[in-house]
């Protein structure tokens, strides 16, 4: 793989753009958001995580011209039936605030008892040297923890204020952000990202 110097994040998501620059770090890169080019965010039509990273990824680096990265995560609940999945940013609208979001989780909830209230983040990267890149390195990362009846926490960003961390016994809105960076499902796919990278 020839050396990036320059890398545009597929996002216009300020909370991830601030967690991806110090996992980034040891890359040596200049990170660029695709905000900050102008760039909108594309359709996402894919039916897995994976799926949505990779038509984010082209989107972004076609448009841009330069090697792109991009994620796809969320939030697996079983007992939503692995929703609301792909469908986390949405699930209560595109333009939906994350204190909405938490509301309509809740919500889909309301009837899950406290001993069924597992859930696991996941996050699915995708680096692409170019927008025909035939073999995109491609990550994987999971957090398990535990929904929460009410919200606890102001930092982070989506669900984290309901998603509670049983080692840590706090929720992930109740960590800092290097604190985050450390075990979340973006840090693990990222640590396995770099591991390749260096391989």
């Amino acid at each position: 793989m020839k050396i990036l110097s320059r890398l545009v994040l597929a996002s216009n998501n300020q909370g991830k753009i601030e967690e991806f620059q110090p996992l980034l770090a040891p890359l040596g890169i200049e990170l660029i958001s695709q905000a900050s080019l102008g760039i909108e965010s594309v359709e996402e039509t894919g039916l897995s995580f994976i799926e949505n990273a990779l038509i984010k990824a082209r989107h972004a680096s076609l448009r841009s011209g330069l090697p792109a990265l991009a994620d796809d995560s969320g939030l697996s609940v079983a007992a939503l039936n692995g929703g609301p999945g792909i469908y986390s940013a949405r699930i209560a609208g595109v333009a939906a605030s994350d204190e909405e979001k938490v509301q309509a989780l809740l919500q889909q909830m309301e009837a899950v008892p406290s001993d069924k209230r597992q859930g696991c983040y996941h996050c699915a990267i995708v680096l692409m040297q170019h927008p025909l890149d035939p073999i995109p390195f491609i990550a994987e990362g999971h957090l398990e923890g535990i929904i929460l009846e009410q919200p606890s926490g102001v930092s982070g960003f989506g669900f984290d204020p309901l998603f509670y961390l049983p080692p840590q016994k706090c929720t992930v809105a109740q960590l800092s952000l290097s604190e985050k960076n450390k075990i979340s499902h973006r840090a693990v796919a990222v640590a396995k990202l770099l591991n390749i990278l260096n391989s």
